[in-house]
């Protein structure tokens, strides 16, 4: 008898239970596959703006433009703003943006631990919690929101989910297989280890902006 089973053993005499159901995997299996909720807070508002205060209170700042077509200024605006340089790596998916028109040398590929700015796409976004959900890929390398100092994120507004549930919801339909990895960002990397002060960056990037597409 393994370990596992000595211990279930012992807990199913304790509660009168001389033997296992011969069932109990299948029950298992069909209580996981109904995927009940549990309690969920309200939400209040609309959608994008949750979702753009609960990132700005995670230190990441949001900007909205109008069209796809005005995503390259934005992301040459904050650049310009902040002292960044105006060259980036992405995704080879937000290739067709119009970076060089917007001043930015743009290199569509994976992140190496000199690139300073990356810039991704985002397969939907969690309104509760000012959350980002990233999918790799061969087009939607994960280096790239990982390694360097900035990562800027493109939104289309109408990919804003309500909660993470919606967000698991949504990747299920729509993908019917999950990618490798998975990541959700939730602000610049953070750590409270050295006498419980946030220090920003500490194991990814130090700033994280976000460009919302409104009309998408």
């Amino acid at each position: 008898m393994s370990s596992r089973e000595d211990i279930l053993g012992r807990v199913r005499r304790q509660l009168g239970r001389e033997s296992a159901p011969a069932d109990a995997g299948r029950d298992i299996d069909a209580w996981l596959a109904v995927r009940r909720e549990g309690p969920r807070p309200t939400l209040d508002g609309e959608l994008l703006s949750r979702f753009k205060e609960k990132s700005e209170a995670l230190s990441t700042t949001v900007d909205v433009v109008a069209e796809w077509s005005a995503v390259p200024a934005a992301v040459a605006r904050y650049l310009q703003n902040n002292g960044l340089p105006m060259q980036a790596v992405g995704w080879p998916l937000v290739s067709g943006h119009e970076w060089t028109a917007a001043g930015i040398a743009f290199q569509g590929r994976g992140a190496v631990d000199a690139d300073l700015v990356g810039i991704t796409g985002c397969y939907c976004a969690i309104a509760e919690t000012g959350t980002l959900m990233l999918l790799s890929g061969p087009d939607t390398p994960a280096s790239v929101s990982l390694l360097p100092e900035t990562h800027v994120a493109v939104l289309a507004a109408s990919r804003i989910v309500a909660g993470m549930e919606e967000a698991w919801n949504l990747a299920r339909t729509e993908l019917g297989v999950l990618p490798r990895a998975v990541n959700f960002v939730s602000g610049p990397s953070r750590t409270g280890d050295i006498e419980q002060t946030i220090v920003l960056g500490a194991h990814g990037p130090y700033r994280v902006h976000v460009v919302v597409v409104a009309g998408a």
